[in-house]
């Protein structure tokens, strides 16, 4: 779902208990997080040049929409 949105660039699946590492790899320049999250809590803060963090709007989640994608 979220790779055939057309401003990412792309996916990536981690093991790790943090991305911490992935993201220290990839160097990417910005890091975006839902409104669940605050900046200064955001890992990899310190390894990108911003991070935004998305309004949080209720009723709206990824969880449930990919939840509701296994219930079809």
């Amino acid at each position: 779902m979220l790779m055939s949105c057309k401003y990412v660039d792309d996916v990536i699946i981690f093991e790790e208990d943090t991305p911490h590492n992935l993201i220290k790899k990839i160097n990417p320049d910005i890091i975006v997080k839902g409104g669940d999250y605050r900046p200064e809590n955001v890992v990899g803060k310190d390894l990108c040049d911003r991070v935004i963090i998305f309004e949080y709007i209720d009723g709206y989640s990824t969880t449930k929409a990919v939840q509701n994608i296994g219930d079809r």
